[in-house]
């Protein structure tokens, strides 16, 4: 991805796209990566980088919701097991299968979990992960070494899919981009173009690193901006209520000694009857999350101290090691784009995950709600609207089988896994300088060359850009990546043709923003 060669096309005023999405997460990718597949013409912007908010925060998983079948919502467990499926084959190099340990404390418990995962199995038919089954309490003290063995009963495995959420929003974007999509960060929408009938036409946009204006032409618009729909859709119709609740979801991240082996702990309930999970991630264990109503949404929320305080509490009671403050290498929140409950009810876990389409008068449409895991049948959903908004014939869909960026069926080995086709090109740029074969951080494998590449294929313009979501170190250990920082601002003012005061403003900009990943002890 080139994002000067993607900004040259706005100079094309007489051109109109077919469909122009705002929001670079997983919702606005799912819905370009599915016009795409339909032949249509599609411009995406982001108002910052891409999966920047909600989209680069999750647990990483790629699950049917084991708690959503609890719940009776067996059609989206149906319709997220599919998508998990087809995930794993269309993007083999960043999603995987993840086996599942639930340490069960009675033969109630046991049976139990063992019949409701057998459905689970059931339900995802010919694109199951492998089999549940309950395992002894020796069993499963091997497999996590880390959990408690007071009271332990034994335990039963299921198999979910893992991901790392950033990089597949950034194949995404590359895949839509060579598909012919223009896509751009750091372009913020202005106001939406309304023609003499008051329907939308277009927009007004702005890049926010040279501050040029533009005015885009459209077919049909699509809001796919999560916790920020509503600004959109006031931005349509001063009038319109407010439609989405947001729920903040927070992380920490442990050293993987915590809980030891090669398999996540699920836990069914916790006090607040939610599930948390302890994840093992790029070397780490993740171990969240929380559900948390807050009232405005923000591109960079952050942890509450009893949110903090819940998920070490709430892991203190089934790990051998108790963690503190100290152990955390960063902490992070997101929040959910869930719909807005009635009147005086506060239970976000009760709020169906399931996503919407709204069409509004001026032909502006809306996509709320989902998760990552059912992105692109979110996407699929939201282009189906095409025909009722312009009048035109579409063609069928075939995203459901469309490989991603760097699908391979021999996925490199250790982290340059998740870069998949993409990694032999990055180890070559080596040849080109000697000096970008030097690790980044003693205690992580990324080297120079990958911040190189960042810059020239991955569109990445900032600090943050690279260690937040190209390399994820920010999410990791925040300590490292500040540490880490002045080495990338250096690598990319070289690339970038940048000079030492952007260097210092980088630098100022992106501590900021790290500080609200480092634990307050």
């Amino acid at each position: 991805m080139n994002r000067e060669e993607n900004l040259s096309q706005l100079q094309n005023t007489s051109k109109i796209w077919d469909i122009a999405v705002i929001g670079g997460g997983s919702s606005g990718l799912g819905v370009a990566l599915d016009a795409i597949s339909r032949g249509l013409s599609v411009i995406l912007f982001d108002k910052s980088d891409f999966a920047k908010g909600t989209s680069s925060r999750s647990t990483k998983l790629v699950h049917g919701g084991v708690r959503y079948l609890a719940q009776g919502d067996v059609g989206l467990v149906f319709e997220a097991l599919k998508e998990r499926g087809k995930l794993l084959q269309n993007a083999p190099h960043l999603a995987h299968d993840q086996p599942f340990i639930i340490p069960i404390f009675s033969w109630k418990d046991r049976m139990m979990y063992s019949v409701g995962l057998k459905m689970y199995d059931w339900m995802a038919g010919r694109l199951s992960l492998g089999k549940s089954e309950f395992i002894s309490k020796k069993e499963t003290l091997k497999r996590l070494p880390g959990l408690k063995a007071d009271g332990l009963y034994g335990g039963v495995v299921y198999h979910d899919g893992q991901f790392d959420d950033a990089r597949l929003a950034l194949n995404l974007a590359q895949s839509a981009d060579e598909a012919g999509t223009c896509v751009l960060n750091y372009v913020s929408v202005n106001s939406l173009v309304k023609d003499e009938a008051g329907k939308i036409s277009g927009l007004n946009v702005s890049d926010k690193l040279s501050r040029k204006r533009y005015e885009v032409k459209a077919k049909m618009v699509v809001n796919a901006t999560g916790v920020f729909a509503d600004k959109i859709l006031k931005m349509d119709n001063p009038e319109a209520t407010k439609m989405i609740q947001p729920s903040q979801g927070i992380h920490l991240v442990l050293d993987i000694d915590f809980l030891g082996g090669k398999d996540a702990l699920m836990i069914p309930k916790t006090r607040d009857g939610r599930v948390l999970f302890a994840v093992p991630w790029h070397g780490r264990l993740v171990v969240g999350t929380t559900d948390t109503l807050r009232e405005k949404p923000k591109l960079e929320p952050e942890a509450l101290q009893k949110e903090i305080d819940f998920v070490l509490e709430t892991a203190a009671g089934y790990l051998a090691r108790i963690p503190t403050r100290a152990d955390v290498k960063s902490v992070f929140a997101g929040l959910r784009p869930l719909a807005r409950p009635k009147e005086g009810s506060t239970k976000t876990k009760e709020i169906s995950r399931s996503h919407k389409v709204i069409l509004s008068e001026s032909g502006l449409v809306t996509l709320t709600g989902g998760k990552w895991t059912t992105f692109r049948k979110m996407g699929e959903d939201t282009v189906e609207y095409f025909t009722k908004v312009t009048g035109e014939k579409l063609k069928a869909s075939k995203s459901l089988d469309m490989k991603i960026h760097g699908a391979t069926s021999r996925v490199p080995k250790g982290h340059w896994g998740i870069y998949g086709f993409d990694a032999k090109p990055i180890q070559d740029l080596v040849k080109e300088k000697k000096a970008w074969e030097a690790q980044l951080h003693p205690d992580f494998p990324n080297i120079a060359a990958e911040v190189v590449w960042a810059v020239r294929e991955e569109m990445a313009v900032k600090v943050e850009d690279v260690l937040a979501r190209r390399i994820r170190m920010l999410f990791l250990d925040a300590q490292a990546a500040i540490d880490t920082a002045p080495k990338v601002a250096e690598l990319m003012a070289k690339e970038l043709g940048k000079d030492e005061e952007w260097i210092a403003s980088e630098l100022a900009e992106f501590n900021n923003t790290a500080s609200k990943y480092l634990i307050k002890k």
